[in-house]
């Protein structure tokens, strides 16, 4: 069966309170989550070693649970809405009343306000989370070098000379261990020559006859070599004289 006209204005009053009612609750959550972002980063002193955590993660936590409660309202807030834009659509007569429109287009207008509200503030207040950890970063991390005590920083220094001495000691070792080797190489080619040498004398002793054939070769082709040049010479100077006659 159909519900009644009068059902259907209990209803639509309903939807109407109940969106009423779910917009004072965002509004004054709103408000105070703006102020929540506006007051984040006030009494957080990073330079201070006595800085309360607590404080902080106390803060951290309130942004947290004030977002999901905002949201869930939110979340609330969007089905009533889409009842009420259901309800004009099911209504019994031919068409809503401009009224009714206008009344449905207000809650929306509402919520849509709302939305970006809290969408601006929660982005606000991130940035400004993640700026204030960066900073507190370097804060500490500046403490720590301006606390670090000179005697820190001159052991570094000597740590670091020292470890340039190590470095041209082992470099100073490499020099002196390839010229040992040198040393020992050339060492062992002499005695290789040596002993070549010694070789070859021993052959000459103990074969005098190759040894005195192998002279008489040298002796002819000392010999040899002179009459070539005498002969050389001669046809030289027979064709410069023929040259000039």
């Amino acid at each position: 069966m159909r519900k009644t006209m009068a059902d259907m204005g209990n209803l639509w009053e309903d939807l109407r309170r109940q969106a009423r009612q779910l917009e004072n609750e965002i509004d004054l959550k709103l408000v105070s989550f703006s102020k929540l972002g506006t007051n984040y980063s006030s009494g957080r002193d990073y330079d201070s070693e006595s800085s309360p955590m607590l404080n902080k993660a106390s803060s951290e936590h309130m942004f947290d649970t004030m977002a999901m409660e905002i949201s869930q309202l939110l979340a609330r807030l969007t089905e009533v809405n889409d009842r009420m834009v259901e309800y004009t659509q099911n209504i019994s007569v031919s068409s809503p009343s401009a009224a009714l429109l206008h009344t449905l287009q207000r809650h929306r207008d509402i919520l849509q306000d709302y939305s970006h509200e809290f969408q601006k503030t929660t982005a606000n207040i991130t940035a400004m989370r993640e700026r204030e950890d960066l900073l507190g970063s370097v804060r500490r991390d500046i403490s720590a070098y301006k606390n670090s005590s000179g005697l820190n920083r001159r052991s570094d220094l000597y740590l670091k000379e020292n470890e340039h001495i190590r470095n041209s000691e082992r470099l100073v070792d490499e020099q002196i261990s390839i010229a040992i080797a040198t040393k020992e190489n050339l060492q062992s080619q002499s005695k290789y020559l040596n002993s070549i040498t010694h070789k070859v004398n021993s052959l000459a002793n103990r074969f005098p006859i190759i040894n005195s054939l192998v002279q008489r070769i040298n002796i002819r082709k000392r010999r040899d070599s002179i009459i070539l040049g005498v002969v050389i010479a001669i046809c030289f100077i027979l064709l410069i004289l023929y040259a000039f006659h």
